[in-house]
Order: structure tokens, then sequence, then C-alpha cells
């Protein structure tokens, strides 16, 4: 018989290691207390967020209404709700890299024929995202602006874009995410509503296109597996080509690199109702790369409906913002006790009899040994001799511990903070690592954010009078690559 773990989903248990361990309770915390200060900067240090953007200089370039635009978004900005809603790639869930998100269109920044300006969030490349780093920015289609000219995609990508998506970083919008997650449809107990609400045309300004052929012929062209809002699609859809400037017109909806479905968004013959969607073509290849793309937080199921539908996790564990929009009836329990110090000693079996270990002035000590046996069993040590089990626990634990999973997940989501408290929580605060895989981890964590300042300070990276990254364990060789590129001779 499989086990639960091999029968369970692998996408919730994706999304369950990265709502552990991506947006911890200390950083929403923090960030929370600083953005209802007024200190949205400080709300962005505490949630992992470069500011690369004055508002002096935009309020010069563009004019004074943008930057009154602007500064409005940034006050209401919820810099640790943007980390938890940012895509994420497989297996270890860190943040997709090298990515460019427009947050805010500011349109009327657009003269002369020039593009608007975006409110964008960017990613670091792979070889530089040490500590899961976010940099805002804004970006007006030319590369004066700052880290356009490091980054290795510095426009905004079609797929990945919240601008049509306010309530997942906009502390103004977040009510909206019950109905366009697709929560308003279900009821508690997992089931589709009888009735489902209908969106308000004043969250979005578009009238809501209707549904009627979002049933089996809409689903018969899914790919099977996949988790898509397709309830959610002619909605948002309508919301797509109204950014655009289109009344109607085709969508493409993308399931892979090679595959995508085409919708048209058709006005109603008779001209009273709303328009409606029907599928146009079912491609396997790129498709028409001028067709406006639905984006990811629209076309797919939002993971956090996912893991409250199938009961994998509590609410409490969600980010507030979410919890209060998913769960609108749902009490907020009060702080968890923190488990990176749990205060009590541990038990070793040592000669015979359970001795104790635990934490003594800062450092991990073993308790039934006195001081003049544990200087000649260090001696021993010295020598090359069998230390007592007490010592091996204790040396045990600086190497390899426990919890050295959890370390490297904190330290690899840049969780920095956390990672040392259960260390300090461990082997305590005053504890000196001995050579071992805990150390090494450490180690690499440092020197990895050592390459992120040279990243940010445009020390080091691709392109001319740059230092290559010197980084070859975080690149992907070709060999490696899910699709392999061999140069062969014929």
């Amino acid at each position: 018989m499989l086990t639960e773990t091999a029968n369970r989903d692998s996408r919730l248990s994706f999304w369950l290691r990265v709502r552990e361990f991506a947006v911890p309770p200390s950083m929403i915390e923090t960030a929370t207390a600083r953005r209802r200060a007024g200190d949205w900067a400080g709300a962005c240090a505490a949630a992992g967020i470069d500011v690369d953007l004055r508002l002096r200089s935009v309020a010069r370039t563009y004019g004074h209404a943008i930057a009154s635009q602007l500064r409005a978004d940034l006050r209401h900005l919820v810099p640790d709700l943007l980390r938890w809603h940012m895509p994420r790639i497989a297996p270890n869930g860190l943040l997709r890299p090298g990515l460019t998100m427009a947050l805010a269109r500011y349109d009327d920044a657009g003269r002369d024929g020039a593009r608007p300006l975006h409110l964008v969030a960017r990613t670091p490349p792979a070889w530089a995202d040490a500590g899961q780093r976010i940099s805002l920015a804004l970006w007006d289609g030319t590369h004066s602006e700052a880290g356009t000219a490091r980054h290795p995609h510095p426009h905004p990508n079609r797929r990945f874009r919240l601008d049509l998506h306010r309530h997942l970083w906009d502390a103004r919008r977040t009510g909206e995410l019950w109905i366009r997650s697709g929560a308003d449809r279900w009821t508690a107990d997992g089931h589709p509503a009888p009735e489902p609400a209908v969106m308000d045309a004043e969250l979005t300004g578009v009238e809501q296109p209707g549904t009627q052929l979002l049933g089996t012929e809409l689903l018969s062209v899914v790919p099977p597996g996949r988790h898509c809002a397709v309830d959610r699609w002619a909605a948002e859809a309508g919301i797509l080509l109204h950014a655009e400037r289109r009344p109607t017109g085709p969508v493409a909806v993308r399931f892979g690199a090679r595959h995508r479905l085409v919708l048209d968004l058709v006005a109603d013959r008779d001209g009273g109702g709303p328009p409606t969607l029907r599928i146009a073509a079912a491609t396997m290849d790129g498709g028409d790369p001028a067709l406006p793309v639905l984006p990811d937080a629209a076309a797919w199921v939002p993971p956090d409906l996912e893991l409250i539908r199938t009961g994998s996790i509590d609410v409490d564990r969600l980010h507030p913002l979410v919890a209060s929009a998913l769960v609108p009836d749902h009490a907020p329990a009060g702080p968890s006790p923190s488990p990176h110090r749990p205060g009590q000693p541990r038990l070793v079996q040592c000669r015979g009899a359970q001795h104790r270990i635990a934490l003594v002035d800062g450092v991990l000590a073993p308790l039934d040994h006195d001081p003049a046996e544990i200087r000649r069993e260090e001696l021993l040590v010295a020598l090359t001799g069998t230390p007592l089990p007490c010592l091996q626990a204790i040396d045990a634990a600086h190497r390899r511990p426990d919890c050295l999973t959890g370390v490297r997940e904190r330290l690899d989501h840049g969780d920095t903070a956390g990672a040392l408290a259960v260390v300090e929580g461990l082997l305590g605060p005053d504890a000196l690592l001995r050579a071992g895989a805990l150390r090494d981890e450490l180690e690499t964590a440092a020197q990895r954010r050592i390459t992120y300042g040279l990243y940010r300070s445009g020390l080091i990276g691709p392109g001319p009078g740059r230092i290559p990254p010197n980084s070859p364990d975080r690149l992907r060789p070709r060999d490696s690559r899910s699709h392999p590129r061999h140069m062969t001779l014929r």
C-alpha cells in the first residue's frame, strides 16, 4: 500500500513548504508594524525588498501628478504580502529568478508617444539570489533607471504581472481576493456554491463577461492535472482586454512552453448582454506572440485556496490579510510560542543511564558529569579516544544536528534571523561552531550574500568590465537542463 506521502498532491506539498519558510511570521509582524506607522521604506526593508527609486527624481521627470500617484501606491504597498504572492519555482520554492513584474502602470507618464511608467518588482538572477531579495524600481521603456543595466530581463513580463491584480499587494484592495480567487464559488465544506457572487464593476472598471461557455467544452481542452481557474477566465479576460483598451478579442492562456489555449471574448449579438467567452484555438506551438496573455495570477487557482479546501493548512498559518479575505468569519488565534527555544534538557543514553544535556551559560553542556570528568574526556578525545555519549551528542549537534534541514530551508529563503534563532536555541548564543555540515551551510550563505552585494553594486555579473559570477554550483550546466542543447557534427 502506498504511503500518505506518496498519495499526496505534489503541488500542495510544494506550497506547504513555501508557506512554512518563505515568509516567516516575524517578517510579517515587523513589516506590518512599520507599514501601519507610515514607514513604507522601513516595511520594505523588513520584508527583504530593496528600493531603487527616488520620489524627487520622479517628480522632476514625470511631474508631480505621477509622483503623487506613486507615493500613494507606496504608502499602501504591503511588501510582505507581495513576497507572499511572488512566483516561485520547484523544487525548493525559491523566487523565480531574473523576473520583472509590473505592480502598477501610470499611463499619464507616457508623454510624446513614450511608453507609460511602470512600478516594477525585480528578482536577481539565479547566481545572485542570496537572501531571496526583491528590488522595487521604475520602468519607462528605457535603460536609464537604476538596476536595469545589471538585470538580465529589465522589461516587465507579460505572463507575470500584478498591475491587474492589485489585491495581491495593495492594502486598499485585499478584500477583492475573496471574489477574484474564486472563493465565493465554494462553500466552507469544499462544495460549489449554488449562486456565485458577482464582482462589482467598480472594483475593476469593466463589466464582467458571461460564462456560458465555461463548462464541459472548456474543461475538455484543459490539460489533465492542471489546477486552472476556468470559472474565472471570462471575467479575467475582460479585465485584461479592458487594460489593453480592447472591448473584445482573443486572449492566450499559457499551459506550458509550447502549449497555449486561445480564447475569444465576443460581444453579445443582441447588444444587451455581457460579452461571452468561446474557444478560438488550442495550439501546441508558441502561438501568436502579439496576443494578450492571461497572467498566471488569473489562469491558475491560488494555492492558498487549494490548501484551505483540502484541509492541508490551518488558516492561522496563512498571511493575515489572505486569511481574512479567504475566510472572512475566521477569528485569528493569538501568537504561538516560538519553537526555536524549547528550554528543556535533552536526554542521552550514557553508560547505561539517562543523562541530560542543556544550555549552560550560553553553550550546550552535559549536566550529569562533573568538570573534572569532562576535562579528562576532552583530553581522551584529543588523543583520538572515544568520548562519552553525552559529548558525542553535543558534537553531533554542532556538526550535523537534526534541525539542519530546517536551518537550510530558512537560509535558502533568506530567513537568516530565523536560522540563527534555531541554531542558538540548540547550541546557545555563545557556542563556537565546529567543522561540519552546519557550519558549511552558514558559511555558504554568508558567501552568497557577498555575491549578491557585488551584483547590487555592479561589480560582478555578465557584461563588459565586470567580473563573471564565480559560482558554478548556482548555475545549470547545459547537460543538466530540462532541454540540453548539444552541438553534434553531422
